[in-house]
């Protein structure tokens, strides 16, 4: 599914704005932004814990000028299931709350004429959603008392007043949290492109065009400055560019070129770089260099907005880490808009793209029906992303339970493994992201292309200890060293109170947070399996209420607002100083 472009065979008209909303079926209509998520747009609790269905509704127009053309209604993410109805009887349906779904409307929508969409969405979460919720009343980092008479029927109480928490440490957000268009095209249209290209210059290419013949499909592709420097014509085949620039994280060019498209009476035009994504033992490399990731880990959430896409908000995070002279971050823990891949790859930011399979702690989470909607989920992820040079591998999903059965966890996880290399044209790594377990009996970690692993040494366990943090780090890098594996720490951090400072480095001051990454960077360092740091998290981040969570999630390296803490002037500099030591590499 192609992102929606403004060309001269396609028109894009944004339904982005004020909206009717209603949080029951008998309340009254009132408006709501679009998009943003709907939890903190009104400041009442029934607006930010309302678990169950919401209804919102817009006129739509379309003008007389687009006679003849195709008409499709496309949304880019709906949390977390939806019914959609166009003048009251329902046209279409789409489960899950991070990837695009489009509606056909020409037969519906007459040039010149105006209709009425109203979207039915539930936000519930549950086993057989991604990702998961409790099925009870007991929400992430809560205390169960499990035994406890009173306790336990205070959670059937929860659960008969429609209490639905998450099993995952982010706040729900939801309702339209991306923008809403039409999308207006010629009859017969460019439905998908694939690019897959190699480091000599060389792109085999794929157009899916339906009902349009080979002979009426060519593509073109133009440098940077516009100039066309290679051509093919057909449906698939592959084109050369000579003396090709490479696409390379920063500190080197993110160089794109575009891919213009030509289908019978419509154009696409579709920026792509040309650059390498391999393992090779224990290094990870981009282009055949080494590459070692150094940048935190990314939620979309701000205020106001809540998941709610804004470029505001994008550029002004992507130019943060540019400042720290960060090279990357894992979409944690689900699809990002498609706007940031955009961005990225513009940039030159590296993107680990991970599916919304996280809150999997128990093993009673492997179902045969989750394991379906999973490995749906993990192609619309791939098919929405693959052409984009600023991914370079994919996160199957976030600190499932791996270990207290094994077996029954790599019954489920290998076949994704394997479908998402099959899937994928460019055959990037894969990767899962564990949790602090009794790695020594995963099965599932270990067999990943690159190890992701999340630790909390000195922040969950041996609070406070750093000395007995690095430890056992030391202890647990031992094992790991001889799996002939690329390591990444994918999490690792320590809740931070903005403003609060002591002498002594201890818990919740920004002088812990600092001595904290110091002890765990100086593990690392120590070895040259280890090919990235993912600090845990760019920015504070909402979370739901918890015994643990004062305001939300206090680990950014970032306030909520986007001021820096302490740790992010700590990164700055030590990344800078890897940022001029790869400068120095020869090339």
């Amino acid at each position: 599914m192609l992102y929606p472009q403004s060309n001269a065979s396609r028109a894009v008209l944004d339904l982005s704005g004020l909206w009717s909303f209603r949080l029951r079926e008998t309340d009254p209509w009132r408006n709501i932004a679009v998009p943003a998520s709907y939890n903190d747009q009104v400041p009442d609790p029934d607006f930010r814990n309302h678990a169950g269905l919401v209804w919102y509704r817009t006129k739509v127009t379309l003008p007389s000028c687009f006679a003849g053309r195709r008409v499709l209604l496309r949304f880019d993410a709906v949390a977390h299931s939806c019914r959609v109805f166009w003048n009251g009887g329902e046209i279409g349906a789409h489960r899950g709350g991070f990837l695009p779904f489009e509606i056909d409307l020409t037969d519906r929508l007459a040039p010149g004429a105006t209709g009425e969409v109203t979207l039915e969405v539930d936000n519930r979460i549950s086993h057989s959603t991604l990702p998961i919720g409790t099925e009870g009343g007991t929400a992430f980092f809560g205390s169960d008392n499990a035994g406890i008479l009173s306790v336990e029927a205070g959670k059937r109480f929860q659960q008969e007043r429609g209490i639905n928490l998450p099993a995952f440490d982010f706040f729900n957000y939801c309702g339209i949290n991306r923008p809403v268009r039409l999308c207006i095209l010629p009859e017969k249209y460019i439905r998908d492109i694939t690019l897959v290209p190699a480091l000599d210059g060389t792109v085999r290419f794929e157009i899916d065009a339906p009902g349009i013949p080979d002979g009426e499909t060519a593509v073109s592709a133009l440098d940077a400055e516009g100039t066309e420097v290679a051509s093919a014509r057909g449906a698939k085949g592959a084109f050369r560019v000579e003396r090709p620039h490479l696409w390379e994280p920063r500190p080197g060019t993110p160089y794109l070129y575009t891919a213009r498209i030509r289908a019978g009476e419509d154009t696409y035009d579709l920026p792509f770089g040309i650059r390498e994504v391999k393992v090779e033992g224990t290094q990870f490399l981009i282009n055949g260099r080494p590459f070692r990731f150094h940048g935190p880990c990314k939620h979309e959430d701000s205020p106001f907005r809540g998941r709610g896409t804004d470029p505001v908000v994008n550029m002004t995070d992507i130019n943060l880490y540019h400042w720290m002279h960060a090279n990357c971050f894992r979409t944690s823990h689900y699809p990002n808009a498609e706007e940031m891949y955009q961005l990225c790859d513009r940039e030159g930011i590296v993107i680990v793209d991970e599916t919304p399979a996280v809150g999997m702690w128990a093993d009673e989470h492997y179902g045969w029906d989750l394991a379906e909607y999973h490995a749906q989920v993990l192609r619309d992820m791939i098919a929405r992303d693959k052409n984009h040079p600023c991914v370079v591998l994919w996160s199957l999903g976030n600190e499932p339970s791996t270990d207290t059965y094994p077996e029954k966890a790599r019954d489920y996880w290998m076949p994704l493994y394997r479908l998402a290399h099959e899937a994928d044209p460019q055959n990037r790594p894969v990767t899962l992201v564990g949790c602090q377990n009794m790695y020594e009996r995963d099965l599932i970690i270990p067999a990943m292309d690159v190890v992701f692993i999340n630790r909390y040494y000195g922040w969950y366990n041996l609070s406070g200890d750093l000395e007995a943090a690095k430890f056992a780090l030391r202890m647990e890098l031992d094992w790991w060293a001889d799996k002939g594996k690329p390591m990444v720490l994918s999490e690792f951090g320590a809740d931070t109170v903005a403003g609060l400072h002591g002498a002594p480095a201890e818990m919740f001051t920004e002088e812990y947070q600092v001595e904290f990454y110091r002890a765990m960077d100086e593990c690392l360092d120590e070895r040259s399996f280890v090919v990235g740091e993912m600090p845990w998290v760019f920015a504070d981040f909402n979370t739901c209420q918890g015994p643990m969570r004062v305001g939300g999630n206090r680990k950014g390296l970032f306030t909520r607002d986007r001021r820096p803490k302490m740790a992010a002037h700590y990164f700055r500099g030590r990344w800078e100083k890897q940022e001029q030591d790869d400068r120095k590499e020869p090339r």
